[in-house]
């Protein structure tokens, strides 16, 4: 199955500072072109809105849409490559004024 940007998805997500990873929420941030030709997905992780805020995190406004249980943020720093195979299912969608800002974070962090 291919995935959409946006999507938000359930994955085993590599932590950044230690081997390991641990299953949770991401959003599909390439396009289903990157998944056809060599099988790879690009995600940013999503993470409780609980945790400690970050400046850069986008706020999930529409929890329902996106699949989450709870007020969660995606946190555009965090952005990890895996084979599409390890995505274990789709959960959601992001909303569209929500998928607006995770653009711009990301266009502000990587136009250097």
């Amino acid at each position: 199955m291919n995935h959409a940007s946006f999507d938000v998805v359930v994955v085993p997500f590599p932590y950044a500072d230690r081997l390991a990873e641990m299953r949770r929420p991401a959003l599909v941030v390439s396009a289903p072109a990157l998944q056809k030709r060599f099988g790879l997905v690009w995600l940013m992780m999503i993470t409780s809105a609980d945790n400690p805020a970050w400046d850069c995190d986008v706020a999930i406004s529409d929890l329902k849409l996106a699949g989450v249980p709870a007020p969660s943020v995606v946190r555009p720093a965090k952005i990890a490559t895996i084979d599409a195979t390890r995505i274990l299912r789709r959960v959601g969608k992001l909303a569209a004024k929500d998928a607006k800002k995770v653009k711009e974070v990301l266009h502000e962090l990587t136009a250097g």
